[in-house]
């Protein structure tokens, strides 16, 4: 290796480094592990005493005026860089700023809190629960016979033989009543799973929310009571609600609740909202079947009533802002979601 060489060289190939990322390179190569320098230096020690001296002082000397070529190098680099930097990252203030679009709750998410809004106005505590529940707190403990339909697993989504993804929100009834003695007012909102044909009013995965009440005393006028509150601030001041026999596993007695119509006689057109009927279905309820509270400790059937009602949200948001089809609602298409932003 010629000394010379090597430091004439190195300081050209320093000089000529276009950025710090190069003169690394550069570096690596003038006075890495491998590189001939240094491997020079590493050989001293096999030289000859006499050899040793002169060849170790020409070697350092290289070695100094390439590592000062280097530092003087990176400094002028860096300053560089920097003033490279400041010019392309400079803010002009007098620019108008960037527009940032505001976001919005989905509509089924605005309806789900407006809904539980009333509910904790008339002092119901909101509860949540999984998706993903038992059999048992699903169908059993909810009174569903062993032959109704809803257990069969072309109604239903079965994770196991034990395990379910929810139908309805209806497990949260059982989860509170085993958790706490009563009294109970709870309310809560979450998906349910179905295998349903999508069409206009059905989709296989929908929001739902329950309402559950038990203490001394409770009859149907008080359950009617609660929604026609429940009516009025949803769909207007002047609604009416009406009560229909029906028939749930959990409920005795059931009912649907229809809502006077909201949209009747607003331009003198025959309804498409209750088709001239004059009343809107919106929910299920009924009183809560005393055999539920065999399923729970602390509820003496003899001591304590309750009622219940569930609604989908999906069908609420449609019903209040005439959406013919909930699965639009699931279509995120912002044409129609941004008219409810």
């Amino acid at each position: 290796m010629n000394p010379d060489s090597v430091q004439s060289e190195g300081l050209q190939a320093i000089a000529d480094a276009p950025d710090t990322a190069a003169l690394e390179q550069v570096r690596i190569a003038l006075l890495g592990r491998k590189a001939p320098l240094v491997l020079a230096l590493r050989e001293l020690g096999s030289l000859a005493p006499e050899e040793r001296g002169p060849r170790g002082k020409v070697l350092n000397q290289v070695r100094q005026s390439l590592e000062a070529a280097l530092d003087a190098r990176e400094s002028e680099l860096e300053a560089a860089e920097l003033d490279d930097r400041l010019r392309r990252d400079r803010i002009d203030v007098t620019l108008p700023g960037a527009r940032v679009e505001r976001g919005f709750a989905h509509l089924i998410e605005q309806t789900g809190r407006e809904i539980l809004e009333v509910l904790v106005g008339l002092g119901y505590r909101i509860s949540d629960g999984p998706e993903v529940d038992t059999v048992y707190r699903n169908f059993d403990a909810l009174n569903h016979a062993p032959t109704h339909p809803t257990r069969q697993a072309t109604d239903t989504y079965y994770i196991d033989e034990h395990t379910v993804l929810r139908t309805h929100t209806s497990p949260m009834q059982i989860r509170t009543m085993q958790s706490q003695p009563p009294p109970v007012y709870m309310a809560t909102m979450g998906r349910c799973y179905r295998r349903d044909t999508p069409d206009a009013t059905h989709t296989a995965m929908f929001t739902q929310i329950e309402g559950l009440a038990v203490d001394r005393g409770l009859s149907l006028a008080h359950l009617k009571g609660t929604l026609l509150a429940f009516a009025r601030e949803m769909f207007g001041a002047d609604r009416e609600v009406r009560l229909r026999p029906h028939f749930f596993p959990f409920t005795e007695p059931s009912v649907e609740v229809d809502v006077s119509c909201f949209n009747c006689a607003r331009d003198g057109s025959p309804c498409r909202v209750c088709k001239g009927e004059g009343w809107v279905e919106v929910l299920g309820a009924g009183m809560v079947d005393p055999a539920l509270f065999g399923f729970v400790e602390g509820y003496d059937p003899e001591l304590w009533t309750g009622y219940a009602w569930g609604m989908g949200v999906e069908r609420i948001a449609a019903l209040r802002h005439a959406v013919p089809d909930i699965r639009w609602l699931w279509e995120n298409d912002l044409r129609l979601m941004e008219q409810f932003g």
